[in-house]
């Protein structure tokens, strides 16, 4: 176990269950919680967050050792493996409930953050300008416990063949050197 320092990012990119597959097997990461953030009711559950009203965001909290793997390049995994051009969406989910966003913990992440979708937009690496947006973090509530490691334990679901395993399979094509 690492007794350095453990940092905390905070993602929405979609469906946690996407993010959380990613990030989960990323060297330098102790672990990866689904929850919710950014709305306007304590304690919300997964059905209340489905309808959209309440305005939290799918998201995951990654809990890093920022000497094995910087917060930059957490940022490169994330704009990788979700489609941070699509308003309130991921390919077939839709709602404000999915929309990608970086959640910042520090002005230093939020910086990096901003100064990363920069490079992105300038450098033309979407066909469409980058919609994630940049909200300092705020409460952050665990979702239940039917949600955790949930690719993991239903690999054989078809929401998880069809969406999440396409994601895990760019990590593990693109980022070779930072998986585990």
């Amino acid at each position: 176990m690492n007794t350095k320092e453990l940092k905390i990012a905070t993602f929405a990119g979609g469906c946690f269950w996407c993010t959380e597959a990613v990030f989960q097997r990323l060297k330098g990461v102790e672990k990866v919680i689904s929850g919710y953030i950014g709305g306007t009711i304590k304690n919300p559950s997964y059905r209340e967050i489905c309808t959209g009203r309440t305005g939290h965001a799918e998201a995951i909290q990654v809990y890093f050792y920022p000497d094995e793997i910087q917060f930059k390049e957490l940022l490169e995994v994330f704009f990788s493996t979700h489609d941070p051009t699509t308003l309130n969406q991921q390919g077939n989910d839709k709602g404000t409930q999915y929309r990608s966003a970086v959640f910042y913990n520090d002005e230093e992440q939020k910086i990096i953050a901003l100064d990363y979708i920069k490079l992105l937009n300038d450098k033309g690496v979407f066909e469409n300008p980058i919609v994630t947006e940049i909200t300092e973090a705020t409460v952050f509530y665990p979702a239940e416990e039917e949600h955790w490691d949930y690719y993991n334990q239903n690999q054989n679901q078809l929401y998880c063949q069809l969406v999440i395993a396409p994601k895990v399979q760019k990590l593990n094509n693109y980022f070779k050197d930072k998986i585990h």
